[in-house]
């Protein structure tokens, strides 16, 4: 039987066909434990205890980044005090959520950020433990998200044309993000069949990025301009 540890790795060094976790589990597929003996492993196992949550890793993952605050905890002769709880672990005083990045990080050496999470979030962590390349990298992401163009929008209008008896289907089935503005009536009137009808003008309205802009100027103006008149009447 052999362990795997949090890197994904079996502890006793190579490979195996048997398939990997991540938490720690005993592999019952994988090669025998004479094959990979993990005696003398014991102590390669870290607990931390971060704002109550605990985490169980190694000291090779900790010692990543021999200069971050990790590192230099799990020492023999560190310079650094942390209590620990009844189990052992080390107690830190800081949100688990952005740690678990921070952590998997020393593990795999990628930048993964569950949904609700920030980069700014997380940077403020890293800094605390001093993982320089992560640092690094989170700050270059910061940075070119920072200098990406916004994109303004633009309330654009449109005039419709309409008889009476097309409205109600007409405002009804309005979609895309067009909604309803004005009415206006123009005052024609005409026989169909045996009912009298009017026209009428609809003006609608919607919001678009710049870049649609100049296409929708002229009607755009044109609504506006018929919005006024329609004001007056």
């Amino acid at each position: 039987m052999a362990t795997v540890n949090l890197n994904g790795y079996r502890d006793g060094g190579g490979g195996g066909s048997g398939s990997s976790s991540s938490g720690g589990y005993y592999n019952n597929s994988g090669p025998s434990s004479s094959q990979y003996p993990i005696q003398g492993k014991k102590d390669q196992w870290i607990k931390l205890n971060v704002g109550g949550t605990c985490f169980l890793t190694t000291k090779t993952t900790l010692s990543r980044d021999p200069n971050s605050f990790l590192s230099r905890l799990i020492q023999e002769d560190s310079d650094l005090i942390s209590d620990r709880d009844e189990t052992g672990a080390y107690l830190i005083d800081r949100d688990p959520r952005y740690f678990a990045p921070v952590l998997n990080y020393l593990r795999h050496g990628k930048l993964v950020l569950d949904d609700g999470l920030s980069e700014e979030g997380v940077l403020e962590e890293a800094e605390f433990y001093n993982v320089t390349h992560l640092i690094g990298l989170l700050k270059d992401n910061i940075a070119r998200r920072e200098q990406r163009p916004t994109i303004d929008k633009k309330r654009v209008y449109r005039v419709l044309q309409c008889q009476e008896n097309e409205l109600t289907q007409m405002v009804s089935t309005m979609s895309d993000g067009w909604r309803f503005e004005q009415l206006i009536n123009i005052g024609t009137s005409y026989n169909y069949g045996a009912e009298e009808n009017a026209e009428f003008l609809c003006v609608v309205s919607k919001e678009c990025a710049n870049t649609l802009i100049g296409r929708e100027n002229e009607s755009n103006d044109r609504a506006k301009v018929l919005q006024q008149k329609g004001s007056r009447m």
